[in-house]
């Protein structure tokens, strides 16, 4: 039975949100899977991803084949990593604390990748914020630049009129 790494599509129209599962590859796209090992959702920036690595590694190292999306996601999580390693420590290149200590190493600095991307992206937002607010400012300034003489105008002229109106009836 040839299995498949895939993306299987939930969510609503416009808002998709995915399940990683090994399934069947004769299997229907968002039909009967043998296990799920994470989910997706590309709603977020930046696009917020939970896999089981280790499900994952059993599935790949037992000959499941992920489609390009879902080969995509396992090397952004670790997981095609931590099979090479498993790899490696099969034919006697590296120990299993040293596999450990690498995929560890790896996940930090991945970690520090993408909480700089979520800061960079929060600092953007607030400075748009920032900007947006500051134009609102100067073109309610300019409106009430533009109304003030206006409305000097209508003062003079209802002064006017109640300096008339005061005159006639004296």
């Amino acid at each position: 039975m040839p299995v498949k790494i895939r993306l299987q599509r939930h969510g609503k129209k416009g808002k998709p949100y995915y399940w990683i599962v090994a399934a069947d590859a004769r299997a229907k796209r968002d039909g009967k899977y043998l296990e799920k090992l994470g989910a997706y959702n590309p709603n977020t920036n930046p696009a917020t991803v939970e896999l089981d690595v280790d499900g994952a590694v059993k599935w790949l190292q037992n000959g499941a084949q992920p489609t390009d999306t879902a080969k995509a996601i396992l090397s952004y999580k670790g997981a095609l990593l931590k099979k090479h390693l498993a790899g490696g420590v099969a034919k006697g290149a590296l120990t299993e604390e040293q596999a450990e200590e690498k995929f560890n190493a790896w996940l930090q600095e991945k970690e520090a990748k993408v909480q700089a991307k979520s800061e960079g992206l929060s600092e953007a937002q607030a400075k748009a914020k920032a900007e947006a607010l500051a134009a609102e400012k100067a073109v309610n300034e300019a409106r009430i630049a533009a109304a003030a003489p206006v409305v000097e105008e209508a003062a003079e002229e209802s002064a006017d009129v109640e300096a008339e109106a005061s005159n006639e009836e004296e």
